[in-house]
């Protein structure tokens, strides 16, 4: 499809129609004295996912004029719109981490503590190119990774060669992130997906897997589950893991006045992760809330903090500065 405008707001499923009016009233009350810390609390997001040059990014995702792969009708577009992503790439981090092989190229490469937020940044440019820009941009973006992937290569502390490039670890890097980005949005998304429609999200996430390097990547989300069901013997909470989790969870790079925030976002996805995954990796609930049963209440707090963010990304004045700065 040719250009798209971007979403003016994260999701595009309506709240149930008995809660529509008292919603409109609640957002109409508290409107104008909450607008000041809504557009600073966007403008801080952004620049932590998207870096201090987030506008000059954003004018090429959405500015490119030419062919896209996906558009707003499409799965994968409503679920990376949306701020469970924040969640989800929490999970997906988790998760990946328990591949002895994938984590030794992490720990030995990605610079995941000297430069968390370049990480971040350079993952999340890779995924809003991909999803919705050109698929002249997405094709030089992939073009990109797999060139850094081809030097990415070294040996696991067990003493096992591993290279970035090969396409058994590509894919399960890609069906770990795309469970999480699936499961976070379904659990803390603005609606649920459509069994059909899920099938349709791994369909479309696989067409980026497979231009990566991912031989023959699950379509369906019976398949996706079929896939991560089979690296199970494969995955182990080695020192590497264990590590990772702690400085996600307890040890974030991020000033004291922020940590409550993201503990809430971080209690999500622990407790969006298999039962399997949480045990392997001994996780508890972060900071303060540690030793109380984590789905009972981390899902509750996921789904707070996702729509907290919802909320501040869909503020009206960042969609007028992006559509001047667009013309």
């Amino acid at each position: 499809m040719e250009g798209s405008d971007p979403p003016t707001a994260p999701g595009l499923t309506a709240r149930p129609a008995q809660t529509e009016g008292v919603t409109r009233s609640l957002t109409t009350l508290f409107e104008a004295p909450l607008a000041p810390i809504r557009t600073q609390l966007a403008h801080a997001l952004r620049s932590r996912v998207a870096g201090e040059d987030a506008d000059a990014e954003a004018g090429r995702i959405w500015g490119a004029t030419g062919p896209r792969w996906f558009g707003p009708q499409d799965a994968i577009w409503r679920v990376h719109a949306d701020a469970s992503m924040f969640v989800g790439g929490i999970r997906a981090l988790l998760l990946q981490s328990l591949h002895p092989l994938a984590m030794a190229g992490v720990a030995g490469h990605s610079g995941y503590k000297s430069d968390p937020w370049g990480r971040l940044q350079r993952t999340s440019n890779f995924l809003a190119t991909t999803t919705f820009s050109t698929t002249a941009n997405a094709e030089a973006a992939i073009a990109r990774v797999r060139s850094i992937h081809d030097r990415v290569r070294g040996k696991a502390p067990d003493g096992r060669p591993y290279r970035a490039g090969d396409p058994h670890l590509l894919a399960w890097v890609h069906v770990a992130e795309a469970d999480s980005f699936l499961s976070t949005y379904q659990a803390y998304g603005p609606g649920r997906l459509t069994p059909a429609e899920c099938d349709e999200y791994v369909a479309q996430s696989a067409i980026t897997a497979s231009a990566l390097g991912v031989l023959d990547p699950p379509t369906t989300a019976a398949e996706l589950a079929e896939a991560l069901a089979a690296y199970r013997p494969e995955l182990e909470a080695t020192p590497a893991a264990l590590e990772a989790a702690r400085f996600l969870l307890y040890e974030p790079p991020l000033p004291l006045s922020a940590r409550p925030g993201y503990a809430t976002l971080a209690a999500g996805a622990v407790a969006d992760l298999p039962e399997w995954a949480r045990h392997a990796l001994d996780l508890r609930l972060p900071g303060p809330l540690d030793g109380v049963a984590g789905p009972v209440v981390g899902r509750p707090l996921g789904k707070v903090s996702a729509g907290l963010v919802r909320w501040a990304l869909s503020d009206p004045a960042i969609a007028r500065d992006r559509r001047a700065r667009l013309g």
